[in-house]
């Protein structure tokens, strides 16, 4: 008789809290203490959250960095029949974290992926803003640039998804600055900081609003950031009190043509709509 071909193992990609540690799952603990090795993001900050639930299992850092090339390593010891636990510093991982190139090699390789749900900033974020849920895109984290990072902005002007955005502490006044340029002051948006943890802040407003709000306590300008934005709305007849008051503005000193360009620029309004706004009010004087 043959002997039987050894079963593969199998890849968890396990969710860990985004702040709160007993967010953590009773599923997530029973397979982070099970599997035979652990790739974490970072094992120094992995072993702070294992070892106070009883968990020693092994651990390999799988970051970024390295990812690439230790992917090889990981997928014989899977298909030598070794469970795997994928976790990042926070969150779900794949989310604005490594991960993405093991999970897409695993299943290449027949590897069964398996998920263990759980915490999700971005999930987290959209569940307490008030802005529409139906339809979203989450775009992760901006360009460091400003340049890039109002280019990236502009191609997501007309998006009417809601838009999702991670943020850092260094960029964040920098980064709604550019929303605001981009998309209008009078964008609504929400931030959402510290999601679970003790400043936990979720704080709603226009665009403006919100620039002003942040820069009034260096505070605020703290922590981990997720920004969500509304979507455009191509279909509304009535544009907002910025809008208007910045054609009404501009259209006294410029050719309308060109002032409803230039308020675009400013307010994030698509051009056509300012354009015709002012021909409105020309027909109504």
């Amino acid at each position: 008789m043959h002997a039987s071909r050894q079963q593969a193992g199998v890849l968890y990609v396990v969710a860990t809290p985004i702040g709160n540690r007993a967010d953590i799952t009773a599923r997530a603990i029973e397979v982070l203490g099970t599997v035979d090795l652990i790739a974490a993001e970072d094992t120094r900050h992995s072993r702070k959250l294992l070892a106070p639930l009883g968990i020693d299992t092994p651990l390999q850092a799988v970051h970024e960095h390295n990812e690439r090339d230790i992917v090889e390593r990981l997928l014989r010891k899977l298909a030598g029949g070794k469970d795997i636990a994928l976790i990042s510093d926070a969150g779900t991982p794949l989310l604005s974290d490594p991960g993405f190139v093991l999970v897409r090699a695993a299943r290449a390789a027949g590897i069964r992926v398996v998920p263990v749900p759980g915490p999700s900033a971005l999930l987290a974020a959209l569940s307490v803003a008030g802005l529409p849920t139906d339809r979203f895109c989450f775009e992760g984290f901006l360009p460091a640039k400003q340049a890039a990072r109002r280019e990236r902005l502009a191609g997501l002007r007309e998006v009417t998804a809601t838009l999702v955005l991670y943020e850092s502490s260094h960029r964040i006044v920098d980064s709604l600055a550019d929303m605001a340029a981009c998309f209008g002051a009078g964008r609504e948006a929400v931030i959402a900081r510290e999601l679970t943890k003790r400043f936990e802040t979720v704080q709603g407003g226009s665009l403006a609003a919100l620039c002003e709000w942040i820069n009034a306590d260096s505070d605020r300008q703290k922590g981990e950031f997720v920004v969500l934005v509304h979507g455009d709305r191509p279909g509304s007849d009535e544009l907002d009190v910025n809008a208007r008051r910045t054609l009404a503005l501009l259209a006294a000193e410029l050719p309308l043509r060109q002032a409803a360009a230039l308020g675009a620029s400013i307010t994030g309004v698509a051009k056509n709509r300012l354009y015709e706004y002012g021909l409105s009010l020309r027909e109504g004087e």
